[in-house]
């Protein structure tokens, strides 16, 4: 006589009471008053009000430094994290230039991935100056071939350093904006 999985019967686990919650559940009792490095006892005054001082108001153009930027200077951070990221270095006694995209790149998987996020904010920041839809498809395909290639160990990270996506990429963004009439 064979057994199958409803044939087992499981014992009934007895019920254990679980400690109340939401707003009437009981505090852990206090242990003392909180002393600051002065020795000056800080009252508790509440996790609201202790905070309060404490605000961020990034719609002011003091506190976030990228909300008010033109297109040209936009378009001039975008290049300059474009050359970072393809052609900041020399490699010593040759011509060829390299960039952070290739040594992030030499992390297997994992730095392929941060420097394809990266080159896919550069695509989103090219969408909000306004770059239509077949030129981010376009930037979109070289950011795909460069982070599915970057994959191939060695192999990989070579063509990573002589691809250079993301300067194409804003190299054809430049290309697209002179084309368009100034507002």
């Amino acid at each position: 006589m064979t057994m199958s999985n409803d044939d087992i019967i499981m014992p009934k686990r007895p019920r254990t009471e679980r400690p109340a919650q939401g707003p009437f559940r009981e505090r852990a009792p206090r242990r003392g008053p909180v002393i600051d490095q002065d020795g000056n006892e800080i009252r508790d005054a509440g996790p609201r009000t202790q905070f309060e001082q404490f605000r961020f108001d990034f719609g002011q153009a003091g506190a976030n430094p990228f909300t008010n930027l033109t297109r040209e200077q936009r378009l001039a951070r975008l290049d300059a994290l474009a050359k970072l990221l393809d052609v900041a270095f020399i490699l010593p006694g040759t011509n060829i230039r390299y960039g952070i995209d290739g040594l992030i790149g030499l992390i297997p998987i994992v730095g392929d991935l941060i420097t394809t996020a990266i080159s896919l904010w550069l695509v989103r920041e090219a969408r909000s100056l306004g770059a239509p839809w077949h030129i981010t498809a376009r930037m979109l395909a070289n950011v795909a071939v460069d982070g599915v290639v970057g994959m191939v160990p060695l192999a990989g990270d070579a063509f990573d350093v002589m691809f250079r996506a993301n300067v194409r990429n804003v190299r054809m963004l430049k290309r697209w904006m002179d084309r368009q009439p100034r507002a």
